[in-house]
């Protein structure tokens, strides 16, 4: 399996651990109602979870990159590195949002965002 497709493992897990960051320890949790309680949250919990949304968001386009790239025979070596700096990036976002870095978050976000743009139009490349 590529490097390229472990990513899409890895950016499907991300949304789980992100709400795990929000939810663990939180006082009054309730997990009848999930989506209630998070709108209850302030501070690092609350970008948690609203990073937890973004990374539910941005994981369809990636993942269709990445298959698109598989089945237009691009070069494994650029969507590799390109799904590599999409996970970075991600990580990095999700990281400045829980810091309430605002700038750093976008330009990560954007960085991610022209990477999938890439990993996509790969194979035209080819």
């Amino acid at each position: 399996m590529t490097l390229a497709l472990w990513c899409v493992l890895i950016a499907g897990i991300l949304p789980v651990v992100t709400t795990g960051i929000a939810k663990w320890g939180s006082p009054n949790l309730d997990n009848n109602h999930p989506r209630d309680w998070a709108n209850g949250l302030s501070g690092y919990r609350r970008r948690a979870y609203a990073a937890h949304q973004n990374a539910y968001e941005a994981f369809p386009f990636f993942a269709a990159a990445v298959i698109t790239a598989s089945i237009t025979d691009a070069p494994q070596g650029m969507v590799n590195l390109l799904a590599a700096i999409f996970i970075a990036a991600r990580i990095g976002y999700t990281a400045t949002y829980m810091a309430d870095m605002s700038t750093p978050r976008s330009i990560l976000w954007a960085i991610g965002w022209f990477s999938t743009i890439a990993i996509f139009s790969a194979g035209a490349w080819a």
